[in-house]
């Protein structure tokens, strides 16, 4: 019925397998990048399953209703047959559900980046606010976060920080942050009380694991270096930092928060491969171009997508047309009303576009 969902369900059907093998048991990090894509599957295939099996059972009572004779059996049996009817019609419901949230329902991590735009120190206490914002966020959802890079300001703030989320739906929710945030307030750093706008961007990456993308070795340039900034004199005077260029695409990413170079590789590897899925992904949209036009924005950087008005209290949601005078409770990480609109919205676009 929903071709996308059978082939998520066929490829949950191999990760069970394979999560059986002793050579994947024996591999910690090839069994915790399976059993992470396998966690994420695994509402997809139940659900399918459960499809299955209402199917099945369907063909049965009425096989049964067939053959029966007696009145007071028929009356049992089709009351039985109009049950399993019934949970099939809203099982199929679900399955659309699912088959319309595409790939994002499937995936539980995510690797966010947030970087101060026009403002200068200002922009970079905005962003600083964002990840706070993201934070409760995520502790309010009972996910996980782990910061993989970070460079703060003088004043507070951060110019760059990217971290990991994980946890069920996280990207899903999440999906629609990537773009321009713009802020309008007074800053702390202002003496004549003067409005300023400044900005900050966020890029929301899909976690990519080692089994999606095949990266050669040869396509990479390792470089080692000392870390620069705070992290006293271990930090700074061993080359632990690292930085990773994929030459075919020109992609580079340092990490240095680490005192272990191998362990700043590791966290580098990682945001690599979520840059490379997102590059493949944007690789994708533009090749079906007019059907993506009716999509939430492009996640383009340099789409402005939402601004924050502390004056007024008031953040809007330029591409649905959404102002929230909840302004506070937005930056304490109450985004439900946002994330649940923006989510309506595509499902409801996806639907028009028959982009299943």
């Amino acid at each position: 019925m929903f071709p996308s969902l059978e082939t998520k369900l066929e490829r949950f059907n191999q990760l069970e397998k394979q999560l059986q093998d002793p050579a994947v048991l024996s591999d910690s990090q090839r069994l915790v990048e399976l059993q992470r894509e396998y966690g994420g599957l695994k509402k997809v295939a139940d659900s399918v399953r459960e499809f299955h099996q209402l199917t099945d059972d369907i063909a049965a009572a009425e096989e049964m209703l067939a053959e029966e004779t007696d009145a007071e059996s028929r009356e049992y049996a089709q009351a039985e047959l109009a049950e399993l009817q019934q949970r099939r019609e809203e099982m199929e419901s679900e399955l659309e559900e699912l088959a319309l949230s595409g790939d994002s329902i499937t995936r539980g991590g995510l690797i966010m980046e947030i970087r101060a735009g026009a403002g200068g120190d200002e922009a970079a206490l905005f962003a600083g606010d964002l990840f706070n914002m993201y934070t409760r966020l995520v502790e309010n959802r009972g996910w996980k976060m782990e910061v993989i890079e970070s460079n703060g300001s003088d004043l507070g703030g951060f110019k760059e920080i990217t971290f990991s989320v994980t946890g069920e739906g996280a990207y899903h929710q999440l999906q629609f942050e990537s773009g321009g945030h713009r802020v309008q307030r007074v800053p702390e750093t202002e003496a004549q009380g003067r409005i300023h706008t400044s900005a900050a961007t966020v890029a929301v990456l899909p976690e990519a694991s080692a089994v999606e993308l095949d990266i050669r070795d040869d396509d990479l340039q390792i470089d080692t270096m000392r870390a620069g900034g705070p992290g006293g004199q271990k930090v700074n005077k061993t080359e632990s930092a690292v930085r990773i260029t994929h030459v075919p695409t020109g992609i580079v990413v340092k990490c240095q928060d680490e005192k272990s170079q191998h362990k700043n590789k590791a966290k580098a590897m990682r945001v690599l491969r979520s840059r490379l899925l997102e590059h493949k992904q944007r690789e994708a949209n533009e090749a079906r171009a007019s059907q993506r036009r009716t999509l939430i924005g492009s996640g383009d950087r340099s789409e402005r997508i939402r601004t924050y008005n502390f004056p007024q209290g008031r953040v809007t949601d330029h591409r649905i047309n959404l102002t929230l005078y909840r302004l506070d409770q937005v930056m304490q990480g109450d985004l439900d009303e946002l994330i649940n609109q923006l989510l309506e919205f595509d499902r409801q676009e996806r639907l028009k576009g028959d982009l299943t």
